[in-house]
């Protein structure tokens, strides 16, 4: 879906599943691209025996990162001037996440769209594990 950013309006939503089974391999895969290899992400006799976590959990960078794809894949080709999440509850291996964007605002400068969003990726209980904004701007 490429959704056009000159015809949105004030309160329209827009969701997408931006992962379905979070499986332990992208984790991994994930620690290796950012490097990040702390043992809460990697080692599951570690994250539940050591560290007292049900498993081992995503990276709030992975997290975010999922979230913001629903962006990109949503509004295509839009300059991203602004992106920031707060993290709410741990992702875990098997979670699959749903990202819904609402635009709250919409503003012309200079023949530029300047469109803020507000941002909440849910897990599939429907718990909130990233909730943000970004503000994106027409080319």
């Amino acid at each position: 879906m490429n959704i056009d950013i000159n015809n949105i309006q004030i309160g329209q939503s827009f969701s997408q599943v931006v992962v379905e089974n979070l499986s332990r391999t992208q984790i991994v895969q994930y620690a290796g691209v950012s490097g990040d290899f702390n043992p809460l992400h990697t080692d599951e006799l570690f994250a539940t025996e050591i560290a007292g976590y049900p498993s081992t959990f995503a990276h709030g960078m992975l997290g975010m990162a999922l979230t913001g794809k629903a962006i990109s894949s949503l509004f295509g080709s839009v300059n991203i001037k602004k992106y920031g999440v707060r993290f709410q509850n741990i992702i875990f291996p098997g979670d699959t996440l749903t990202t819904t964007l609402v635009i709250d605002s919409v503003e012309t400068i200079e023949n530029k769209k300047f469109v803020k969003i507000n941002i909440h990726t849910l897990n599939q209980n429907e718990k909130i594990v990233i909730k943000g904004n970004a503000i994106i701007v027409n080319f």
